[in-house]
This record gives structure tokens, C-alpha cells and sequence, in this order.
């Protein structure tokens, strides 16, 4: 047993109470436009314009692998856009997704978390376009979030 509670839903609109994070992971090169981050754009603007202001002006923040950025868009609804994969393409380096930047990012999410009281709730990050295998990114999820206390929701798309 995991810990993770695994539903099939809307990861952009979470039923529970209480503060929530809505996490997801986001590319190294500015690129906003397919995904996941296409559900989060028609629920809200900012993330996406947030996420390109910091990508914009990465000389002068902390813009790389692992970072995590938080975006309040509702009273008690935060979404992290977390630094978790390597441009965009499959190539001779492999897939975009990696795996080290998303554990760190998960370790910096659950801070954030626990600092609001918040619940986490996230598609099957890094699994899509990023082209990881869930096997991979459950067991990072688990020890970072869950064993912390951190409520996770899983989000599975679809009928």
C-alpha cells in the first residue's frame, strides 16, 4: 500500500477540503503548451504566466532542475510548477524526464505543504510527455509526500 490515494478525475479540481497544492511538473526551457499545463491554463493564468517570468529572468532567480515555484490562484488553491524534466524531446540523451530533479522538487514541495497545511494532488507527474514510467516516480512521491504526513491524491484522467 502506497499511501497515495488514486482516483479518476480532474487533478485541476480537487474535492476535499482544506488547503490544497495542485503539483505538476514543467519543462527547463520556458515551453508552456502541451499537457497537463493546458487543463491548469484554462482553470487559471497566473500559472503560466508565472512560470514564464521566472523562466524569463532565470539569471536572477532560481530557475533550474529540482526548483519548485508556488502560484496562489485561488483562497485555499496553490499550484507548484516544479522543474522536472529536460527540454521537451525524446533524443540521444533519452527521455526529458528526470528523475533526481523531480525528487528534488517533491523534497521542496513537501516543505511548502507542510508549511500551509495543504493536501497534494497531481496527475501521474513526469509519466506523460515527459516520458517517465510511474514505477519510477510513485516510490519518489511516497518518501517524499506520504511518509511526511502530506495527504497525496493522484489524478487519473479520463473514463
Amino acid at each position: 500500500m502506497s499511501g497515495i490515494t488514486y482516483i479518476r478525475g480532474d487533478a485541476t479540481v480537487p474535492s476535499v477540503k482544506g488547503v490544497k497544492v495542485i503539483a505538476h511538473v514543467c519543462n527547463d526551457i520556458g515551453g508552456w503548451g502541451k499537457g497537463f499545463v493546458l487543463a491548469v491554463s484554462r482553470r487559471w493564468p497566473e500559472p503560466e504566466r508565472a512560470y514564464r517570468a521566472w523562466h524569463r529572468d532565470r539569471a536572477a532567480n532560481d530557475f533550474a532542475l529540482g526548483a519548485v515555484q508556488l502560484v496562489q490562484v485561488e483562497r485555499y488553491v496553490w499550484v507548484a510548477n516544479m522543474i522536472g524534466q529536460r527540454g521537451i524531446r525524446t533524443g540521444s540523451k533519452g527521455v526529458p524526464v528526470r528523475y533526481e530533479a523531480i525528487d528534488t522538487a517533491l523534497d521542496r514541495l513537501a516543505g511548502h505543504a507542510r508549511a500551509l497545511g495543504a493536501s497534494v494532488h497531481l496527475p501521474r507527474i513526469g509519466c506523460g510527455l515527459a516520458g517517465g514510467t510511474w514505477s519510477r516516480v510513485e516510490p519518489l512521491i511516497t518518501e517524499r509526500l506520504v511518509r511526511h504526513g502530506i495527504p497525496v491524491t493522484v489524478y487519473d484522467h479520463g473514463d
